[in-house]
């Protein structure tokens, strides 16, 4: 039980590409051989973004590797998966997602103090290549400020 509070799988190049509007934290629905995937620590979330299908909110693009012991109960890796949030959280996102040049994006998965998979998710903005240079100054000078 140990291991599992140690899983904290991070989607690095969403904070580069996005400027990071809103958080939130939403249960994953998973199969047996998913979650057992994740606690072992092979799952990625380069590239992933959620949509919405029947008012419901789905992740795409989250790849979850195949379970060495899985048999034939194996899940399939790149599936779109169902994320659980409130209805008013749903509203909020739905209406904040229709806005022109804002996306919803996968930040960082992880396992909570109960065992279960949670996705922190992001209301984003995409930047500009000259907004992501920039970026980049203000996080060297900061780290620059701190060593001094």
């Amino acid at each position: 039980m140990s291991d599992q509070k140690n899983i904290n799988i991070r989607n690095k190049r969403a904070t580069f590409d996005y400027e990071i509007i809103e958080e939130w934290t939403a249960g994953i629905v998973l199969t047996g051989t998913e979650i057992k995937s994740i606690r072992l620590g092979k799952a990625s979330l380069v590239d992933s973004y959620c949509f919405f299908q029947n008012g419901e909110l789905w992740v795409r693009g989250v790849n979850i590797s195949l379970y060495h012991w899985g048999s034939y109960n194996n899940h399939q890796p790149k599936r779109d998966r169902k994320l659980l949030l409130n209805a008013k959280e749903l509203r909020k996102l739905e209406r904040a997602s229709q806005d022109v040049g804002l996306t919803i994006v996968a930040l960082r998965l992880f396992i909570n103090d109960r065992g279960l998979a949670k996705l922190v998710i992001g209301l984003a903005r995409g930047r500009k290549s000259y907004d992501k240079r920039q970026h980049l100054k203000e996080k060297d000078a900061k780290r620059e400020m701190e060593r001094l």
